[in-house]
């Protein structure tokens, strides 16, 4: 081979992998997000017989917790975009998981309210710093399998949740579930705080893994205000997304062991194992959805329609999500609701790529915090409106209707105001 042919060769083989680690990294902090989250939905049964909750008092906690969560994301996708992916994370996994302890001392409706919401302060870091730290590590072409493998650490937290915290509960009590989880948590932060770099600055990456991070088009590096970011319909298109899917996931998360219970007569000794199926299944959509979309980029689709594929293919699998609370057996609802929330992993695998996909790289945590607050708004209402179907209707049915149809109308509006989902050009009027 010639010297010339040999410089024209691809670099893939001399292309580092330490961009995975940071993947690893971001993977763990999100199933450590999702244990904190998801402990309110496994104890609900618990805490609600000791504390004579309501439905709509269990909705008000998901409530303000959603209201502290839209409000700490919109606010951190500008922090993480001022001060970087590794000190805004590492800020957020903070106050979550202070959040996460005073859980333990809560003995009113009011402290629970309380807790939850310096919770969802911290938790509304997570996926700004999480989508700042793909962009800065990830060509557009692997943004969205990144994303996508992050992301499946929501579903491991939301697996190892209904395992570890009702064993934890019925030999301790459930203040010493925060207490345990917490403690154990708190692991991960000196970790993330000695391995993360930005790419150009860490020792371990080489030459051609750096080039291969930096083979997009550079971004301009200027400071963006939220007034151009909202005038754009790009933004937009997210967080229409984003209200429309955001929710469903909430409710997942939030009701299913209710509806286990309420249904099929599951409790804290039973509905772990039918969980961990569901949310085994939510990780394979994660990784699938990601992969999906790659995949067609890499066999010659353009980003458009790459990204829209996989959208469509995740979100039909949703549809039938509206019978669930028909099926008389077990195992028939639990396999039609992880079919819906693979579907709904796949499905924000790709949606949260929209923002590095389109806008420059300084601005992808402003519009990932803008589409994070309104997706928090929309769980705000699905938290009231299921606290209301619950109250007056008594059946999961209405619903689970509004699950099935979300992510084809999510669809719908992300083509729609994005329909060649080009590149943003913010010095345009």
């Amino acid at each position: 081979m010639t010297a010339a042919a040999e410089q024209s060769r691809p670099d893939t083989a001399r292309i580092g992998r330490f961009r995975w680690i940071i993947v690893a990294l971001l993977f763990v902090a999100m199933g450590i997000n999702y244990v904190d989250r998801q402990m309110i939905g496994v104890l609900k049964p618990t805490l609600s017989r000791e504390f004579g909750w309501t439905e709509t008092d269990y909705a008000n906690i998901i409530f303000w917790f959603q209201a502290s969560y839209a409000l700490a994301y919109v606010a951190f996708g500008r922090v993480v975009d001022r001060i970087g992916a590794k000190w805004g994370y590492a800020l957020a996994f903070t106050i979550w998981t202070v959040g996460h302890f005073l859980h333990a001392g809560a003995r009113s409706l009011t402290g629970f309210i309380a807790a939850r919401m310096i919770l969802g302060i911290g938790e509304g870091g997570g996926f700004p710093g999480g989508l700042k730290a793909v962009a800065e590590w990830f060509p557009k072409k692997e943004r969205a399998y990144a994303t996508g493998l992050f992301n499946a650490g929501t579903n491991i937290g939301a697996i190892a949740t209904p395992l570890i915290v009702p064993a934890i509960t019925l030999a301790y009590g459930w203040e010493m579930a925060f207490i345990i989880t917490g403690l154990a948590s708190l692991v991960w932060l000196p970790v993330w705080l000695l391995v993360y770099r930005t790419p150009q600055e860490h020792p371990r990456v080489g030459a051609g893994e750096l080039r291969y991070i930096e083979s997009d088009p550079p971004d301009p590096v200027q400071h963006i205000s939220w007034w151009v970011l909202l005038r754009r319909r790009e933004t937009w298109a997210y967080a229409i997304g984003k209200f429309m899917i955001d929710p469903i996931w909430w409710m997942f998360l939030f009701w299913l062991p209710d509806f286990l219970g309420k249904r099929h007569g599951l409790d804290l000794k039973t509905f772990g194992i039918p969980l961990v199926i569901i949310y085994l299944l939510s990780d394979v959509g994660s990784i699938a959805g990601g992969w999906l979309s790659s995949r067609l980029m890499k066999r010659g689709m353009g980003l458009n329609r790459a990204r829209k594929s996989a959208m469509f293919v995740c979100a039909l699998c949703a549809v039938p999500v509206g019978f669930a609370a028909f099926a008389d057996q077990l195992w028939v609802a639990v396999a039609i609701i992880g079919l819906a929330t693979a579907a709904h992993q796949g499905f924000s695998a790709n949606l949260y790529t929209l923002p590095s996909d389109v806008f420059p790289r300084a601005a992808v945590g402003s519009v990932a915090g803008i589409g994070g607050m309104v997706g928090a708004i929309g769980g705000m209402v699905m938290a009231k409106y299921a606290g209301w179907v619950l109250d007056r209707i008594g059946t999961y049915t209405p619903i689970f209707v509004v699950a099935a149809s979300a992510y084809l109308i999510a669809l719908l509006a992300v083509h729609l105001l994005t329909p060649r989902y080009a590149p943003v050009d913010l010095a345009r009027k």
